[in-house]
């Protein structure tokens, strides 16, 4: 479960941003709305995994070849959901950067006999992808007949990566061409390598389906209402803050980042550059570092508190022990670490409210797959509603599109 709660006021009206929402998503134009409420994922899933079990049963690593959305939810996720006990003991590698040293690191010890390799790509032209495809095909021979089974791509229908699967015989799921990368995680992209890891993916589509059909419902105004105060005032403060007071989130905060940044720095129907700008913070760490910024620097950002409840997480303690001169720390002895640090994040959070810095916060009951689809579904509605009241095209990236053209010319 997922508590929200916010003070933002704003002079506009939310119905004709409910009434663009429920349009983009009755005409289609993005699939990722759908995701939590399809079988396929779980389906292609299961079968995969049921086909392939003597391999899977085997696996000690599992190297994700892919960038951006094809890798940054599935991180998110795993990161959050790491210490769950149905988590299995493979190894998550990832390959989505063509720095050699991060290669060479991801690729230590990884013997091809205990290994899957998952390339992720709508089309499978992406240059990183790509690169780093070619370099472990031959690295580890992957195309040999006793070695294709170690070998999976995930990627849009009659994709161009596709076709090479059919004509090398390798094995590939499909995913719908209409959902973006940085709105895939719930279709098989994140779907499978999860549950390959253990986790229950079922259970991540109910707690992201849930969250829809109450936000289709009326009973998640609030997103509404963030979205269009955020729009309304980001001449005033375009930052947005997300600060997580729990290192479980860290992997998320980077996809927050990407889907924020990516989907909301655009040109308008206007032709006029628009956008809102994220920045990812852990708690208490950056209460060190860039808190003081967020205090009496330019009042520019909003802050969005992520944090855990405490009582869930009774251990481990801080021990009831004194330390001679140290005796000023000793207000906290005896309590867990969860409370300590979800006191901090509540006296950070009144120490903004109070420097009046616009500030709303979310809070997870524990830890579990159910939450985490909730939280995912959660920012992507939010990501569609700002991008509705800003006017853009929320799904698609012509910036990024510009630097791969420039590449392409160097070479």
């Amino acid at each position: 479960m997922l508590s929200f709660t916010h003070s933002f006021s704003h002079s506009g009206d939310i119905e004709p941003l409910f009434e663009s929402i429920k349009q983009e998503r009755a005409q289609g134009i993005s699939g990722y709305y759908e995701l939590s409420f399809s079988k396929k994922a779980l389906q292609d899933s299961q079968n995969y995994i049921k086909k392939h079990k003597e391999l899977i049963a085997k696996l000690k690593n599992l190297v994700i070849i892919g960038v951006g959305g094809s890798s940054l939810g599935l991180k998110a996720l795993d990161s959050m959901l790491c210490s769950l006990p149905e988590r299995n003991a493979i190894k998550l590698r990832f390959l989505e950067c063509t720095d050699g040293f991060a290669l060479n690191n991801a690729l230590k010890k990884v013997k091809t006999k205990n290994t899957l390799f998952i390339v992720i790509s709508k089309s499978g032209s992406t240059i990183e992808t790509s690169s780093l495809f070619k370099y472990v095909l031959e690295r580890y021979e992957l195309l040999a007949p006793k070695h294709k089974s170690h070998l999976l791509a995930i990627t849009d229908t009659n994709s161009p990566l596709q076709k090479w699967c059919q004509k090398q015989k390798v094995a590939f799921v499909n995913i719908d061409s209409n959902v973006g990368g940085r709105f895939s995680v719930l279709s098989s992209v994140g779907i499978l390598p999860l549950m390959l890891l253990g986790y229950k993916g079922k259970e991540i589509l109910e707690g992201a389906r849930e969250l829809a059909l109450r936000f289709f419902e009326r009973k998640e105004d609030h997103i509404l209402h963030k979205a269009l105060y955020l729009v309304q005032n980001r001449e005033r403060c375009p930052i947005n803050v997300l600060f997580s007071y729990s290192s479980v989130f860290r992997e998320f905060n980077a996809w927050y980042v990407q889907l924020w940044a990516e989907s909301l720095g655009k040109l308008n129907a206007h032709k006029q550059p628009v956008g809102l700008t994220p920045i990812a913070l852990v708690g208490s760490i950056d209460q060190h570092s860039f808190l003081q910024l967020i205090v009496q620097g330019p009042r520019d950002k909003s802050v969005t508190f992520l944090s855990l409840a405490p009582k869930h997480y009774p251990k481990p303690r801080i021990p009831q022990k004194k330390l001679e001169f140290l005796e000023s720390s000793d207000f906290v002895n005896g309590a867990s670490f969860a409370t300590l640090l979800d006191k901090q994040c509540l006296a950070t959070m009144q120490t903004l409210q109070a420097q009046k810095v616009p500030t709303d916060s979310i809070v997870m009951d524990r830890v579990c797959a159910h939450n985490a689809g909730a939280l995912v579904m959660y920012y992507e509605l939010l990501t569609s509603c700002a991008g509705c009241a800003l006017e853009i095209n929320t799904y698609d990236q012509p910036g990024v599109e510009f630097g791969k053209a420039r590449l392409r010319d160097m070479f």
